[in-house]
C-alpha cells in the first residue's frame, strides 16, 4: 500500500527543489558517439547549464548580454553606428579600387 502525500507537500517540494537547483546552479553534461568499425564518425557533446540568471553572472556565463540575436534593446542603439561604419568602409572600398592598377587599365 503506497502512501501518498497531499498535493500541497509535493508543490512545496517542488518549489523547494526548484528554488535550489535555481539558487546553487545543476549541470548536465554527456557526449554522444558514433563510431564504426573503431573510427568515430561523429561527436555530439551536450552541456547543460540550469540557474538563474544571477548565479549565472556571478559564475560569468553573461553571454546572452553580447549576443546579437537575444540583446536586442543594445542592438537597436548600435544600428545607427553600424550603418556609419558600413558607409566609411564602403569609401574606403572605393577610394582603394580607384588607386589599384586594375582600375587604371579599365579606365583607358
Amino acid at each position: 500500500m503506497a502512501l501518498e502525500l497531499p498535493s500541497h507537500h509535493r508543490g512545496t517540494g517542488l518549489v523547494d527543489v526548484l528554488d535550489r537547483v535555481l539558487d546553487k546552479g545543476l549541470v548536465i553534461a554527456g557526449d554522444i558517439r558514433v563510431s564504426l568499425a573503431e573510427v568515430e564518425l561523429l561527436t555530439i557533446r551536450i552541456r547543460l547549464l540550469v540557474c538563474s540568471l544571477d548565479k549565472a553572472q556571478e559564475i560569468g556565463l553573461d553571454w546572452w548580454r553580447y549576443d546579437r540575436e537575444l540583446s536586442s534593446a543594445r542592438n537597436h542603439r548600435m544600428l545607427p553606428e553600424h550603418e556609419q561604419l558600413r558607409d566609411q568602409l564602403r569609401q574606403l572600398e572605393r577610394r582603394i579600387d580607384a588607386l589599384s592598377p586594375a582600375s587604371a587599365k579599365r579606365r583607358k
